[in-house]
C-alpha cells in the first residue's frame, strides 16, 4: 500500500462542470470557481453604486446597482446617466436573461451527476491529480433566442401570378365557348330562316298572299255591342262597334233585328225580342254564342241619352238620305235631305230613329250608324276627357261595362274616326233570320274574328210559333213541348186577331216530313199542315187556334 499522502483524498466534490467532470474543492482555502469551471477573481470592491460587484455566470463582472431600483418588465429602455457604465442600464436585462441560460444549463448537466458513478471509499486518487481545465462557456446571445417570422413576399407573388394566370385562362375560354354558342345559334337562325322561307314559297306557289295576322283571328279586338232603344214603342237597333288594334282600323256592325238567336233553354227569338224580352246581358250571350266573337260589353243608349250625347259633343254634321217631317201635319221637315246637314240633340235622333213608308228595318239602322260615326268624330280622343262626357249622361252603366271602359273604348273609335280608319257595314241576314255563307266569311270571320254557329246542317229544326189562341198560356205551353221533342223554338209573338184552327205551314217539300212531325208533337191533327209563307227565321211556322189543347 502506498503511504503516499493522495492530494484529492481530503478534497470534497464541489460539482461538475459543463463535460461532466468533478469538480473537487480542496480543505484549504483556493480560488472559487464558476459552474462553467472559470475561476473567478478575488477582488472586491466597495457598495459604491457602479464598482465591480463579482462575476456572474458567464465570467463578467457585475456592478452593484442601487437598493431602491427594481425591474420593470413593461417600463422604458432607461438610459445610464452620464459617467455610468452602460452594463449598469442593461444590468436588468442582462439578469434575467443569465438566470434563463443558468436554468437551461443545469436542466441540461444536473441529470448527468444524478447518474455519474459515485467515488467508492478507500479508493485510490490519481497520482497526480489536476482539476482539468474547462473549455469556455458558449456565448450566448439575446438575439440567439429571438425567433421572427418574417412574411415571403416572392411567395405571395408568385401565389398572386398563378391565381392572375389561372383567371385570365378561364376567362379567355369563356370567351371562346360564348362565342361558338353564338356562332352556332346564328348559323340554326339563318337555315330556318331561308329554310321557312323556300317552303312558304313552294307551298304559296310563289304568289303574294296576305298575311294570317290581317285577316285571321290572331288579331287583338275590342268588341262592345251599343242598342239603341227607343222609349215610344220599343223599337230598337243594334250596332257592334269593333276597335282592330292590329290592325289599326274600326268597323261598326250594323245587326238586323231579324237575326235569330237562341235563348235560355234551347229556343230561338229574334235579336228585336231578345233586346226587348231578355235585355243586354242575355242579347250579349246570345250574339256571343251565334257568332262566336268575345263582346267586351253593352252599352244601352236610349233616345234621350243619344239626344243628350249629341248636344254634350257640340251637335253633328252628316248627310241625311231623306226628309223627316215634323211632328204635326204642315209643319216643316223636322230634318232635311242633303249633304252636310248640321243636327242637334232632337233633330239627331229623330233622323236616326225614322222609317219611312215602305221601308224596311234596314233603313233607320243605317242611320243610327251615321248617327254613331258622326259622333265619334266629335267625341274627345282623349280617355280622361270621353270619360267625363260619358259621365255626364248620367246612366246607369251595365255591369259589364264600366264608365272609364266605355270612355277609353269611344276615345279609341273617335281616334279613328277622325283619322279616316272608321268604316260601317251591315250583317247580312237570310230570310230566316240566318247567316249565310257571304256573312259568315266577309263579316263574322273577317271583322270579327268569330265562326257563325247556326250554318251546321245537322242542327235542330228551328219552329216559330205564332199565338192566335186568344190566351198566353198556349204559346208558353207548346214552347215546352217543342224544345222537349228536340225543336228549337222561334217565338213569333202573338196574332191580334184570334183564329179557330191551328195551321203547321213549311215553305217548301223539303220541310213538309218535318212539319208533319211537328204537328204530331203538338198533337195536331195532319191535315193543319200546309205549304205557304211562314216566318223568315223558322224552318216551320206553327200558328196556334183555338183548337190547340196544349
Amino acid at each position: 500500500m502506498n503511504d503516499r499522502q493522495d492530494p484529492y483524498a481530503q478534497q470534497q466534490v464541489y460539482g461538475y462542470d459543463a463535460y461532466g467532470q468533478p469538480v473537487y474543492r480542496p480543505d484549504a482555502p483556493e480560488r472559487a470557481y464558476d459552474q462553467y469551471g472559470q475561476p473567478l477573481p478575488q477582488q472586491s470592491y466597495g457598495p459604491s453604486y457602479g464598482q465591480p460587484h463579482g462575476y456572474d455566470g458567464y465570467g463578467q463582472q457585475q456592478y452593484r446597482q442601487q437598493p431602491q431600483q427594481q425591474y420593470d418588465p413593461y417600463a422604458q429602455q432607461q438610459h445610464a446617466a452620464p459617467g455610468q457604465p452602460q452594463a449598469a442600464a442593461q444590468a436588468p436585462l442582462q439578469t434575467s436573461v443569465q438566470a434563463s441560460v443558468q436554468a437551461s444549463v443545469q436542466q441540461e448537466w444536473i441529470p448527468r451527476q444524478a447518474d455519474a458513478p459515485p467515488a467508492e471509499p478507500g479508493a485510490a486518487a490519481p497520482a497526480e491529480a489536476q482539476i482539468p481545465e474547462p473549455r469556455p462557456a458558449p456565448d450566448y446571445r439575446t438575439e440567439q433566442f429571438s425567433f421572427i417570422e418574417e412574411p415571403d413576399e416572392d411567395s405571395e407573388d408568385v401565389i398572386d401570378w398563378l391565381k392572375f394566370s389561372e383567371s385570365r385562362t378561364e376567362r379567355r375560354d369563356e370567351r371562346k365557348r360564348k362565342g361558338r354558342n353564338r356562332f352556332v345559334a346564328l348559323a340554326v337562325v339563318l337555315v330556318l330562316a331561308v329554310g321557312g322561307g323556300i317552303g312558304w314559297f313552294l307551298l304559296s306557289g310563289g304568289e303574294e298572299k296576305k298575311a294570317p295576322s290581317a285577316v285571321g283571328g290572331a288579331q287583338k279586338r275590342d268588341v262592345i255591342v251599343v242598342h239603341l232603344r227607343q222609349t215610344r214603342g220599343g223599337d230598337s237597333a243594334t250596332v257592334l262597334l269593333v276597335d282592330n288594334a292590329t290592325t289599326k282600323k274600326a268597323t261598326a256592325i250594323l245587326v238586323p233585328n231579324a237575326l235569330a238567336v237562341a235563348k235560355d233553354g234551347g229556343s230561338a227569338t229574334t235579336l228585336g225580342k231578345s233586346v226587348q224580352e231578355a235585355g243586354t246581358g242575355g242579347t250579349r250571350d246570345a250574339l256571343n254564342t251565334l257568332l262566336g266573337s268575345d263582346i267586351k260589353g253593352s252599352w244601352r243608349l236610349d233616345t234621350p241619352y243619344l239626344e243628350n250625347l249629341v248636344e254634350l259633343v257640340g251637335g253633328i254634321t252628316l248627310d241625311t238620305d231623306t226628309a223627316v217631317p215634323g211632328a204635326k201635319p204642315g209643319d216643316g221637315p223636322l230634318v232635311e235631305q242633303g249633304k252636310g246637314r248640321s243636327l242637334g240633340g232632337r233633330t239627331a235622333v229623330a233622323y236616326a230613329t225614322y222609317r219611312g213608308p215602305g221601308e224596311d228595318q234596314g233603313k233607320p239602322l243605317a242611320r243610327f250608324g251615321q248617327v254613331m260615326q258622326a259622333v265619334l268624330r266629335k267625341m274627345s280622343s282623349d280617355a280622361r276627357a270621353a270619360t267625363t262626357t260619358v259621365e255626364s249622361l248620367a246612366q246607369i252603366p251595365d255591369p259589364s261595362l264600366s264608365v272609364q271602359q266605355l270612355g277609353a273604348s269611344l276615345a279609341h273609335l273617335a281616334e279613328k274616326a277622325k283619322e279616316g280608319s272608321y268604316a260601317t257595314t251591315a250583317l247580312p241576314v237570310q230570310a230566316d233570320g240566318t247567316l249565310g255563307e257571304r256573312a259568315a266569311d266577309t263579316v263574322v270571320k273577317n271583322v270579327l274574328g268569330g265562326t257563325v254557329k247556326n250554318t251546321d246542317k245537322n242542327a235542330p229544326p228551328r219552329i216559330g210559333v205564332k199565338n192566335a189562341t186568344g190566351g198566353a198560356a198556349a204559346a208558353g205551353s207548346a214552347q215546352v213541348t217543342l224544345v222537349n221533342g228536340g225543336y228549337t223554338y222561334v217565338d213569333g209573338g202573338t196574332v191580334g186577331t184570334a183564329e179557330a184552327a191551328s195551321s203547321v205551314i213549311y215553305p217548301d217539300e223539303a220541310r213538309a216530313a218535318e212539319a208533319k212531325e211537328v204537328a204530331k208533337t203538338l198533337g195536331l191533327p195532319e191535315r193543319c199542315v200546309k205549304q205557304g209563307k211562314g216566318m223568315g227565321n223558322a224552318d216551320v211556322t206553327v200558328v196556334l187556334g183555338k183548337d190547340y189543347k196544349g
